[in-house]
């Protein structure tokens, strides 16, 4: 298994971290203080010379060996193959490297189980062939290294240059990472602004993608169909159950955090606090069967008492409950920010005859603004990220209205609804998600440039 070959790998690399450290003790003697640099980055250095390359060779060949695979059920089944639509393909593929795997796959005939034990072959081979290839490997990186170890090697530096090779790795990763999920999702946008007018879409009052295509034996949308991709009532849902849970999220959550800073007793401090910030492990399911089966009933129920007309899943029970979710991120930023504000500004309004609460809203407050405003984002973001509180409390409906006691639905509920089961990539409809997660990107883009200019505006400097 590659887990395996990787476990073992680290096992060795200990093993020639601790022989190299040793030597180094050896070669020095009685006079450590002229080895240039520690034993300890000997063995470090000759521990990173046998993960690096290793790591990097094992993840090309598993690479390698996927690609291997594929290929070799495209030639072997070419005739089975040839026969389905590319989702099929990719679904038999799928389902020949379950089975391969042990387990269990959809649908099962005599050919993906043909197919599977062939898959299986070849991945012992594969496993066996690697596992050689990187054991001689790990073998020679390890007496390049070993033999290397002398009085005037600079180990240090060149640990510390491999640490820094690494950063920079990890860095360009990262950078990479976002631009690939951005220029996917411009790709895939442009291909879904090609079928519908984008003015359409961004300003339309009607959304209902399954309605396109009722009818109709092609991908192609007529002028009439294109309407039914407004977006508009997504966005009015999203910011509208995200309204909600900020006028909980924002005051319960900076409150509990001024009391748990200025007001609260140690002893009450190291028990609220944990207790508060459990609320931040439940599982967002969890919240969602809370406002579902408790939370909605109870606003329906109240609702009809004073005659209202109240939805059995309404925006203002997601809402609340998003808000009781959210009140950890609001609550323990705040509180660490608040925290941060020097004793000495406190010292010197009180100083000054200043009350504990004119301390904190007009010294304390101020000086906390940057990372309080850095918090509020946060909750926004995760806020407008939420999907399964959306789903089983204010349902699927994308009603373009901002009464609080009807349905509605987010963006990301309509994405995941989009994109749920087998998809072909060339319809409207589900390129129609794509578009939604651009809208959605440059949305929380222009939050981010409001917040930061919020800080540059405000920031103080305190000594």
């Amino acid at each position: 298994m590659p887990s395996t070959a990787l476990f073992v790998l680290l096992v060795f690399s200990l093993i020639a971290f601790f022989a190299a450290r040793s030597k180094a003790f050896a070669v020095a003697g009685d006079h450590i203080g002229e080895l240039h640099s520690r034993p300890i980055y000997h063995g470090a250095y000759t521990t990173l010379t046998i993960l690096v390359p290793g790591i990097i060779f094992w993840l090309l060949w598993n690479f390698i060996a996927t690609r291997w695979i594929s290929a070799s059920i495209s030639s072997q089944f070419s005739e089975t193959l040839s026969s389905l639509t590319l989702p099929q393909q990719e679904g038999f593929i799928r389902d020949v490297m379950t089975l391969a795997s042990g387990g269990v796959a959809t649908f099962v005939d005599e050919t993906k189980i043909t197919a599977a034990q062939m898959v299986a072959e070849i991945r012992s081979r594969q496993l066996w062939i690697g596992g050689s290839i990187l054991a001689a490997l790990s073998v020679v990186c390890c007496w390049f290294a070993y033999t290397r170890i002398t009085l005037k090697m600079r180990a240090r530096h060149r640990v510390e240059q491999l640490i820094r090779i690494m950063l920079i790795v990890c860095s360009v990763v990262a950078i990479l990472t976002t631009l690939g999920i951005v220029f996917s999702l411009i790709f895939e946008s442009v291909r879904f602004f090609g079928r519908v007018s984008f003015l359409d879409f961004l300003f339309g009052l009607h959304w209902s993608p399954q309605s396109a295509f009722e009818g109709a034996g092609s991908e192609a949308i007529s002028a009439d169909n294109s309407k039914v991709f407004g977006a508009i009532p997504l966005f009015a849902g999203t910011l509208l159950i995200t309204f909600i849970a900020m006028c909980v999220a924002a005051p319960v959550g900076l409150m509990s955090a001024i009391y748990l800073s200025d007001y609260a007793s140690q002893g009450f401090r190291r028990i609220a606090k944990p207790v508060l910030e459990v609320l931040a492990g439940v599982p967002t399911v969890v919240y969602g069967f809370f406002a579902a089966l408790t939370v909605a009933p109870a606003i329906r129920g109240w609702g009809e008492s004073i005659g209202l007309d109240v939805s059995s899943e309404s925006a203002l029970a997601a809402g609340l409950v998003m808000g009781i979710m959210i009140i950890p991120f609001v609550s323990s930023l705040s509180d660490d920010v608040i925290n941060a504000v020097p004793q000495s500004l406190r010292d010197g309004s009180a100083g000054l005859g200043a009350t504990k609460s004119e301390t904190i809203r007009k010294v304390v407050l101020p000086a906390a603004l940057p990372g309080i405003v850095s918090a509020m984002l946060l909750a926004v973001s995760r806020a407008v990220g939420e999907t399964m509180i959306v789903v089983m409390a204010a349902g699927l409906a994308a009603n373009l209205t901002i009464n609080p006691l009807e349905a509605v639905t987010t963006v990301t509920v309509q994405i995941v609804t989009l994109l749920v089961g087998d998809q072909e990539f060339d319809s409207a409809k589900t390129l129609a998600a794509f578009a939604l997660g651009l809208i959605l990107f440059f949305i929380t883009l222009a939050l981010n440039i409001v917040a930061l200019r919020v800080v540059q505006k405000y920031r103080e400097q305190y000594d």
